[in-house]
This record gives C-alpha cells, sequence and structure tokens, in this order.
C-alpha cells in the first residue's frame, strides 16, 4: 500500500510537471531603483528619435535582472545603434587583460565595438549614427579597476566629437569609506588615470562628475542618479543581487579584498588568483603560514581575521605551486581597513621572511598603487604604521575636494 501511494504521488508529480513550464520564484524587491530604472521609466523620453550607443557588459542589468540592452530594445522609441564593450567583453567572459573583438551580436544584431583591443577609445566611425552615449557597468569601489577608465575615455571622445554622455548610477558597493594613497600624475596608467584615492567612496555617477569639472574633460554630461540610495549602504544593504563583474570578483564580498589584496602581487605575494577564493590569500611558496598568521593577528587590525592556510592555484603565473600563508576572514566588511590591511601583510611577510619580499619590476607595484612610496618604505624597513602615514598624507585634500561632486 504504501509502495503503491509512492508510485502514485510520483505520476501525479510528473504530470503536473508535463503540464507546464515551473515558473521562478520572484526575486525579492530591491530596496533603491537604479540609475538605469530612472531612464527606462522617465528619463528616455528625451531620447526619442536620437541615436543611442550603449558602454555595458553583463554587470549593465536592472534590480530585475534584465540587461539595460534588452530594456532599451523592448522600448520601441529609443534607437539603439550600438553596444561598447569594456574589458572582459560585453558578455564577460573574457580573462583579465584579455584582447576584446569587436563583432555583430547574435542575439540583438548589433555592433559590438571593442573599448579594449585596438583602441580604448570610440573612434569617429564607432560613434556613426550615435547621438548620446550611456554608460551602466556595475564598478567595485577600486580606482585600480579598468572600468571607470573606460568610462573616463569614452568621455573625453564624446566631449571631442559633440556626443552628450549619460550616466546610469550605481551603488559603491564598498560604501563610503576612503583610503589611501591619492594617485600621483606620474603613475598614471589605464588602471588609475586621475590623482583619486584607492578606495574613493564615490559611486561611478560621481566620480563621472568629478571628471568631467575637475580633471577638465567638458563633456555634455548628464548622471541619471538613483533613489533611495545612501551613502552609507554597502552592497547588501540595496537589496540587489550581484551580478559577477570580472572572472575574479565574483561575489561582493570579493570587492573587500580586491581592494587589499590586488595590491600585493607585484612584490612576490600571491593573493589567491587561481583558486576559488580570489583576493582571500596571500603567501607564497614555503612560508611559515603560522608565524604569518600571529604576527597579524596581533597587530588588532579591523573586522579581519588571518587564518593559517595551504593553497594551489589551478591557474596564473602560480598554477600548480603549494603556497602557504593566511587566508583573509572578514567578519565586519564594514570596518575593514583594506589598504592597511595590504601594507600590514607586506611588512609582516618581510619581517618573517625578509627574502621573499622582491619587486622586480618596480614601475609594474608603482603602477597598481599609484606612488612610489609603498614600495621606496618596505624597501627601506619602514614600519606599517610609517608607511600608511606617507600614503595618507593627500587624503585630506581629496575629501574635501570629493564634496563638491556627490549627489547622496
Amino acid at each position: 500500500m504504501q509502495r503503491r501511494a509512492f508510485f502514485a504521488s510520483g505520476a501525479a508529480a510528473v504530470a503536473t510537471l508535463a503540464a507546464g513550464p515551473l515558473r521562478a520564484e520572484p526575486l525579492p524587491r530591491a530596496k533603491i531603483a537604479l540609475g538605469n530604472e530612472t531612464f527606462l521609466g522617465e528619463a528616455w523620453r528625451e531620447l526619442r528619435g536620437r541615436g543611442v550607443g550603449v558602454i555595458t557588459n553583463q554587470t549593465g542589468v536592472t534590480s530585475r535582472l534584465e540587461s539595460i540592452v534588452d530594456a532599451i530594445r523592448r522600448n520601441r522609441a529609443i534607437r539603439l545603434r550600438a553596444i561598447y564593450a569594456p574589458e572582459h567583453g560585453f558578455r564577460g567572459d573574457r580573462t583579465a587583460g584579455a584582447y576584446v573583438p569587436s563583432y555583430t551580436d547574435p542575439e540583438t544584431r548589433l555592433p559590438v565595438y571593442s573599448l579594449y583591443g585596438p583602441t580604448r577609445h570610440p573612434s569617429p566611425a564607432m560613434l556613426e549614427g550615435v547621438d548620446v552615449l550611456l554608460f551602466d557597468i556595475q564598478d567595485v569601489g577600486s580606482r585600480a579597476y579598468t572600468f571607470i577608465s573606460t568610462m573616463a575615455y569614452a568621455m573625453q571622445t564624446a566631449a571631442a566629437h559633440d556626443r552628450e554622455f549619460w550616466v546610469l548610477d550605481r551603488p559603491n558597493p564598498v560604501g563610503s569609506a576612503v583610503e589611501g594613497p591619492v594617485l600621483e600624475p606620474h603613475d598614471a596608467s589605464f588602471i588609475g588615470l586621475y590623482p583619486i584615492a584607492m578606495r574613493h567612496g564615490m559611486t561611478i555617477g560621481e566620480l563621472a562628475r568629478m571628471f568631467n569639472e575637475h580633471f577638465g574633460i567638458g563633456a555634455k554630461l548628464r548622471v541619471i542618479p538613483m533613489h533611495g540610495y545612501t551613502r552609507e549602504m554597502i552592497w547588501p544593504d540595496t537589496g540587489l543581487q550581484w551580478v559577477q563583474s570580472s572572472p575574479n570578483i565574483p561575489t561582493w564580498e570579493t570587492c573587500f579584498p580586491y581592494l587589499c589584496t590586488g595590491l600585493i602581487d607585484n612584490a612576490n605575494v600571491n593573493n589567491g588568483v587561481g583558486t576559488t577564493l580570489p583576493f582571500f590569500y596571500a603567501g607564497m611558496a614555503g612560508l611559515d603560514a603560522q608565524a604569518l598568521a600571529e604576527r597579524l593577528n596581533a597587530r588588532d587590525l579591523p573586522g579581519v581575521y588571518f587564518r593559517p592556510s595551504s593553497w594551489s592555484p589551478i591557474a596564473g603565473f602560480w598554477k600548480d605551486k603549494e603556497l602557504s600563508g593566511v587566508e583573509l576572514a572578514i567578519f565586519e566588511y564594514r570596518r575593514f581597513a583594506a589598504i592597511r590591511t595590504a601594507v600590514e601583510i607586506l611588512v609582516a611577510v618581510r619581517e618573517i621572511a625578509p627574502h621573499v619580499i622582491r619587486v622586480k619590476e618596480p614601475a609594474s607595484l608603482d603602477r597598481d598603487w599609484g606612488t612610489d612610496k609603498l614600495r621606496t618604505g618596505l624597501l627601506r624597513g619602514e614600519s606599517a604604521d610609517a608607511i600608511l602615514a606617507s600614503l595618507d598624507a593627500s587624503l585630506p585634500a581629496f575629501r574635501t575636494l570629493r564634496e563638491r561632486f556627490l549627489l547622496y
């Protein structure tokens, strides 16, 4: 009897499945409205009859996870002419630093122009038929990330060719905290164009305002703001779903250690890239993991505990090497001091294994940090506190400057 009842209930379940498609449980409602949702609801009307190009990638979605490209295409009154792709590509399927080609997207039949290939500025040919460029990409809150440089270059091109530039604003996932160093102009590069703090505490729309006015781009800029967003929010406070912003930033949590260990690999310290926990590790081959963990935990750094650990990356420069060091267990993201923690890690490694810290390419380390103060202080044997004091010296001026451009 029990067996017959079991098979009967199973058959009923199969019949239910065959009766129609399954419905997904609806996403929880977000606590804020993104800039792209403000645009789709109201501001788009000003673009009626004008050609539009969208600079975006897989992160350019609404709070319901609909692509901004698909949402615009549903509105027949908007003349969408082209898509422009940053590093990692329109679909986010390219590895860090990999060439991004231009092509025709098979789903939308629109041209996808690469801004991480032969050129990083839209060319005049790429702008044909385009009157307004929209920018909708999720940033991670670090100066050392190419998406904000792509935005700046596109703004420069828009200014040069008399196109409007609209930024559909998005949250800063790591909040409003500011940490140094401020980039020094001689160390400017594609991972840091302008003298802003490493952890700038600004939204992408606020950065666009600063780039445009203070750093003299002079584009016809419009920022479409979010609604319900406050400066104190970090990502989970928004109620939004995270979309992997690049192959090594799979979760919102990863944005925090990226600001930290993302700065140490050019000092010969592995940061876990090539593992399932990118940026949550710090170490190298033969390092005394227990000694490093004890030294770092003795520093009582806010919001983080260091666990002795071993790992072996499956890709990259460190592939298949047996490494040891610490895992960063960040237990209070709001208090986590990313830049300070990076300096403390490098100083601790130098103290327990002086031979480990090597700077084969000084320009690369200086480019990452936007200054030579970290490198010179580390090699001179300065304490973490002394290095941090030199890195933070220009933060007061930056904080004063950014107040002019804050929207929330």
